[in-house]
């Protein structure tokens, strides 16, 4: 039964008939509702998903627009990271979280939420207990922040071009702000997928930094689909021969997503979320809030801006 129900779901999600946050919505009922039945799969699978789809949806992006976007919101996601970083710790001291797991909810929250737990986790040493409860607690925020973010932009009239940088400076991982902001309009979609992938690159210096701290010899992961992305990028603005196939190739890339979502949403379940804890759970949520309100305010006042 189980079985049944999560492939018509996958299918329904893939095929292109149903939004992100529907698809999400239904993921999270899945995973809720049933026992997985192929939960170490379906994270492999939406771990390659998520990266191909970011991949094609460069091949609907201008070059000189991504450069654009990527010049300017790299000084703000440079502040943004530090201070989050830094308020992060500090909260996570405060409410009185485990260091190690305090760190990789910091990480996720203040750079691009599972992609840099992942990486970060196994440099700074961190238990199979300790991934788990970060990558759960950011996981439960991330699905807020796709359902509530369009409302609250609607709410307050924000341009796409606003809403697409909130989101990309607030909401944790990249399937998300690709989510959230392909239901608000194509240029959200394009603004906070390329400042989200800007903050993705962040993952590097901060994986070299623990390393260091940490004299661990664990191998980094370097984030090569952000590099594909940008090569797709090139290859739909200087090479016209093939412009019939971009188009498809994009929407396959929100497709893609979206199933992603799915996917992610399934595996939330119950066990998850008793494993999370209180301490993890307020940490990462109050270091959110200040993150999102904080970064939406300096937006409507014109403080940041593209």
């Amino acid at each position: 039964m189980s079985k049944n129900v999560f492939f018509v779901g996958f299918l329904l999600a893939a095929s292109g008939l149903v939004s992100p946050p529907l698809a999400l919505t239904a993921g999270l009922l899945y995973g809720l509702a049933f026992v997985h039945p192929y939960p170490v799969d379906t994270r492999r699978l939406s771990k390659f998903l998520l990266q191909a789809s970011v991949v094609a949806l460069g091949f609907g992006m201008n070059l000189a627009e991504v450069v654009k976007v990527g010049r300017s919101g790299f000084v703000y996601t440079a502040g943004s990271i530090t201070v989050a970083m830094l308020l992060g710790l500090a909260i996570g001291r405060w409410f009185g979280v485990a260091r190690t797991s305090s760190f990789l909810i910091t990480a996720g929250t203040a750079i691009c939420g599972g992609s840099a737990i992942a990486a970060v986790g196994p440099i700074a040493n961190a238990t199979e207990e300790e991934m788990a409860v970060s990558l759960a607690t950011v996981f439960v925020l991330n699905s807020i922040a796709l359902l509530l973010f369009p409302a609250v932009g609607w709410a307050l009239h924000l341009s796409q071009t606003q809403f697409g940088l909130w989101s990309a400076l607030a909401i944790h991982d990249t399937s998300s702000v690709v989510g959230a902001t392909a239901k608000y309009g194509a240029v959200a979609l394009a603004v906070g997928t390329t400042v989200k992938l800007a903050r993705a690159l962040w993952i590097v210096p901060v994986s070299v930094f623990t390393s260091v701290v940490k004299q661990s010899k664990s191998r980094i992961q370097w984030p090569w689909f952000i590099a594909l992305f940008c090569l797709a990028a090139v290859v739909s603005t200087y090479v016209p021969m093939f412009g019939f196939a971009y188009p498809v190739l994009s929407h396959l890339g929100k497709v893609g997503l979206t199933a992603t979502l799915y996917l992610i949403g399934s595996g939330l379940s119950k066990a998850t979320l008793r494993q999370v804890g209180v301490r993890p759970l307020l940490q990462g949520s109050l270091l959110w809030a200040i993150v999102a309100i904080g970064s939406l305010l300096l937006i409507v006042q014109g403080w940041i801006r593209l």
